[in-house]
């Protein structure tokens, strides 16, 4: 089994970056906020208490002052008890309330934040593999690499079902797209070695896209076979895309 590193490293990367961002924008901000109404709810209830132990202190004095004040006394503490206990319920329902708020707001931050990480990390990781690809190609021998990528076109089109080998034998002119120019004895060697793969002698016409970075590429009106670097790459970034997605 092969572990791709560049994969694994923007996997990696990612991860981080969630570690981050769910550190620094949601479970910060909700734990002080939970932190803060525990606090208000126990200042409130403190508060109670307070006015609870005032409430007893007078009525007590008025006990000693008259028996018949007891009853009073106990509707006293009673009442404050129920309003502080309401109070309390209150509060704590808002607390609840803005809180489940807080964490919806914080989950579409991070979500956001996290889509647009992944964005700009996948088109520097294309851009990187772009630039990179780009340097090796300029440091290999073009007519061995243009020999691989006919190996591997060839091996293509041998492949492809017969009724697409039959389009593009059957076209008027196929395209043979290459980095670079190729000069007339190896467009001789392509165009006889394409031949033989499709069984047929279409005429090619041969074209330069640099940007295929390297590799031999076969174009008609309505088919196409895609055998560069630049496909290679693209199909790479899709994956990666692909996995950020799952």
């Amino acid at each position: 089994m092969t572990i791709n590193w560049w994969t694994f490293s923007l996997q990696t990367v990612n991860f981080l970056i969630l570690v981050w961002l769910l550190s620094r924008f949601f479970w910060r901000p909700v734990a002080a906020l939970i932190e803060r109404r525990r606090q208000i709810a126990r200042d409130l209830l403190d508060q109670a208490q307070a006015d609870r132990d005032a409430a007893a202190q007078a009525l007590e004095e008025a006990r000693r002052r008259s028996a018949g004040f007891e009853e009073e006394r106990e509707k006293i503490l009673a009442e404050a008890w129920r309003e502080a206990t309401e109070a309390r319920g209150a509060l704590l329902v808002k607390a609840e309330a803005e809180i489940a708020a807080s964490r919806e707001q914080s989950r579409t931050a991070i979500a956001h934040e996290e889509e647009e990480a992944a964005r700009v990390w996948t088109a520097r990781a294309g851009e990187l593999a772009l630039t990179v690809a780009a340097r090796l190609a300029a440091r290999l021998d073009g007519a061995a690499v243009t020999e691989a990528f006919l190996r591997w076109l060839t091996g293509k089109i041998a492949g492809l079902p017969a009724d697409a080998r039959a389009t593009l034998g059957a076209a008027d002119e196929v395209d043979v797209i290459s980095a670079a120019p190729l000069d007339p004895a190896l467009q001789s060697r392509v165009g006889a070695a394409i031949g033989a793969a499709l069984g047929a002698s279409p005429a090619f016409s041969f074209k330069t896209e640099p940007d295929l970075i390297a590799g031999l590429e076969l174009r008609t009106p309505h088919l196409s076979v895609r055998n560069s670097w630049r496909a290679d790459l693209a199909q790479i970034l899709a994956e990666l895309k692909h996995d950020e997605r799952i």
